[in-house]
């Protein structure tokens, strides 16, 4: 995203369109990679309700929460694309507000991976995790990635409902 200082992210947390929604995909390719042809959108505000349950200490993974709405919908999964722009939103949102209440930093990409695109970048989530008790580890050489280390025995359980 871009210009974030210019945009009311609360609105388009706020903004469901016609979500939720089930789609019938019939692209090949994309049944193949996802193991099914029944798509899932979750409108952003889901998002933000499930990465509020997130405790401290705890984290969990984008696709943990594309799992479990598509569950949930009974669906075979949960639009990719949608999925990591409506965590940005509920992440920026957040940090727009002033009783800012979602802990998005929590919430990671693929493999524990910390999200760039956060308010205040890599360093703000590193500086937030750390402060809850994780460590962060970096890969790569020149095109350095922050990971959260072990997440997987800190990873939040959604289970029922939220």
């Amino acid at each position: 995203m871009a210009n974030e200082d210019q945009k009311d992210f609360n609105a388009m947390l706020q903004d469901c369109k016609d979500m939720p929604k089930t789609q019938i995909i019939t692209d090949q390719k994309s049944i193949e990679k996802y193991g099914g042809d029944k798509m899932y959108f979750a409108p952003p505000i889901d998002y933000d309700r499930v990465m509020k349950q997130v405790p401290r200490g705890k984290v969990i993974t984008i696709g943990e929460i594309r799992n479990y709405f598509a569950r949930l919908a009974g669906a075979d999964f949960t639009e990719p694309i949608t999925a990591g722009i409506f965590v940005s939103i509920a992440a920026w949102a957040s940090y727009q507000r002033a009783d800012s209440d979602t802990p998005y930093w929590r919430t990671l990409k693929a493999n524990g991976e910390l999200n760039a695109k956060y308010p205040g970048g890599i360093e703000a989530q590193k500086e937030k995790l750390e402060a809850e008790g994780h460590t962060i580890v970096t890969k790569g050489r020149t095109n350095l990635r922050y990971f959260v280390k072990d997440y997987e025995q800190t990873l939040f359980e959604l289970t029922a409902e939220i």
